[in-house]
């Protein structure tokens, strides 16, 4: 049985990230957990492209764009959707999260889903380097392993050869 499985080591990789800038006192943490977690995964600073988006609902478009058209071996997407008073939540979120999911397909790069979904400030900011940890960390972290797991699955498997009986 062959088992494939990422590697955490970002070494000699590119990645792109997508960060939304409404919210941005928690996308910023986001921002800086991603980076800090790349770079302490072998991640040179320099390998590293960050494009800033208007919103969350922005953050597919520049996903798939720095997919497409940067050599990058990831794109990891950052923002922070908090519930309000009206559906306009349920509508980004959603719209985010699918655009961000459709990246893949259509451009043969991984992108990762770091958008926070919370319904209190109180709870993204516990996400954002809080008590839950660092969600912009783990969506960097996520990004590497699957593109260590994609090149393990490219590689040509060694063929075994049965001996005539």
């Amino acid at each position: 049985m062959d088992v494939h499985t990422g590697k955490l080591d970002a070494t000699g990789m590119r990645f792109g990230i997508v960060v939304a800038r409404f919210n941005e006192n928690i996308s910023q943490r986001l921002l800086e957990g991603a980076v800090d977690a790349l770079v302490r995964h072998g991640a040179r600073e320099e390998d590293l492209e960050v494009a800033w988006v208007p919103g969350s609902f922005e953050i597919p478009i520049a996903a798939r764009e720095l997919a497409e058209r940067s050599a990058v071996d990831a794109v990891v997407c950052l923002g922070a959707v908090i519930r309000g008073e009206t559906a306009h939540f349920d509508y980004v979120a959603g719209e985010a999260a699918r655009g961000v999911a459709a990246v893949h397909p259509a451009s043969g790069i991984p992108a990762s889903f770091g958008v926070l979904t919370t319904d209190t400030v109180e709870q993204a900011l516990e996400r954002a380097g809080g008590k839950y940890g660092n969600k912009g960390a783990d969506a960097a972290l996520a990004a590497v392993e699957m593109v260590s797991l994609l090149r393990s699955l490219s590689k040509p498997r060694a063929s075994s050869r049965r001996e005539a009986s």
